[in-house]
């Protein structure tokens, strides 16, 4: 089957550590372009990862005809532009998470794709996994009983100021860069949204919020408590695990992990390790994609799912007063 030829939006550091080495192993992508703020930049990352063509702006690149598919991983608060423009030019898109900084900008953005006839998908790599998809199995079949506790973390060290995840202006901090991997675990696992929501931060001098603490409560009275932060002075925290009525079930594994990663069900007493072999996410979700494009499959991270996430985010974010 022919592949897909996509461009990518940026030069981001995610782009160049993680998604673009892991669109290289996607069987079904082709590298075709990729766009930089400036010409050079561009063609560094064309010479190291193999990109057919390099562009100095974003406008050349969504104006070539051969591109189907692009990536954007640029800052926060350049999401919806980028990916409503790249829509408009008939491109499919793959977005960095967050999507959106609101849920009203996730709304104009799935409107493009469908006014326009073109895939739009979050990119949320963590959510194509093996790992994830064996643990969902397990909770929907009933392994642990009813979900009634959750506990999720997404703790790393303290970024320096200049650091673009931490300006205001480019709608940064802890929660739109770690807690919307602690929420979506949430939502996806627990498979609906809370009645309730709560949440407390701690901000910078210059009013990034550090560290968020939420908890999602539900009227059955499941409880979701999630926990985001860039606070670390060694090391980063990152963990989930779910208590049912009947068990629990414990992950080692951190979010977007690959390799042979385990999972702990204990019941009445009894612990049982599972195995599961999971390989590069950022693959995967490439390849999910293009599937999409190539063979007729709808998105694993649906358009319902990403409006679900970003209204969560905005009440989450009303609640602190960021």
């Amino acid at each position: 089957m022919k592949k897909v030829q996509w461009g990518v939006l940026g030069t981001a550091g995610i782009a160049r550590s993680q998604t673009i080495p892991g669109m290289q192993m996607a069987e079904n992508c082709a590298l075709h372009a990729i766009a930089g703020r400036s010409l050079e930049k561009a063609r560094e990352f064309q010479t190291a990862f193999g990109f057919e063509k390099a562009y100095g702006n974003y406008e050349d690149l969504l104006a070539d005809p051969d591109i189907e598919a692009v990536y954007i991983p640029l800052p926060n608060h350049l999401h919806c532009e980028w990916t409503i423009r790249a829509l408009q030019a008939g491109k499919h898109v793959l977005c960095e998470k967050p999507l959106a900084v609101s849920e009203a900008e996730a709304v104009r953005m799935f409107e493009a794709a469908e006014k326009n006839g073109v895939w739009l998908m979050e990119a949320f790599a963590y959510l194509h996994s093996p790992l994830l998809s064996a643990v969902k199995a397990e909770l929907d079949s009933g392994a642990v009983g009813s979900i009634r506790y959750l506990d999720s973390a997404f703790i790393t060290g303290r970024r320096p100021d200049t650091d673009i995840r931490l300006r205001r202006e480019t709608c940064g901090g802890a929660f739109y860069d770690l807690g919307c991997y602690t929420l979506s675990l949430a939502l996806y696992l627990i498979g609906r949204e809370p009645e309730t929501v709560k949440a407390a931060a701690s901000f910078s001098d210059k009013g990034i919020d550090l560290f968020t603490s939420t908890l999602l409560l539900y009227e059955d009275g499941t409880v979701a408590s999630l926990d985001s932060g860039m606070v670390l002075p060694t090391g980063r925290i990152d963990r989930f695990r779910v208590h049912g009525t009947r068990g629990e079930i414990v992950s080692p594994a951190r979010f977007n992990e690959s390799g042979i990663l385990t999972y702990t069900v204990i019941t009445e007493g009894k612990t049982e390790t599972r195995t599961v072999s999971v390989p590069n996410n950022y693959s995967l979700e490439v390849e999910q994609l293009g599937r999409c494009i190539r063979e007729g499959e709808r998105p694993h991270v649906t358009r319902d799912f990403s409006l679900r996430v970003s209204r969560m985010t905005d009440r989450i974010l009303a609640a602190v007063g960021y």
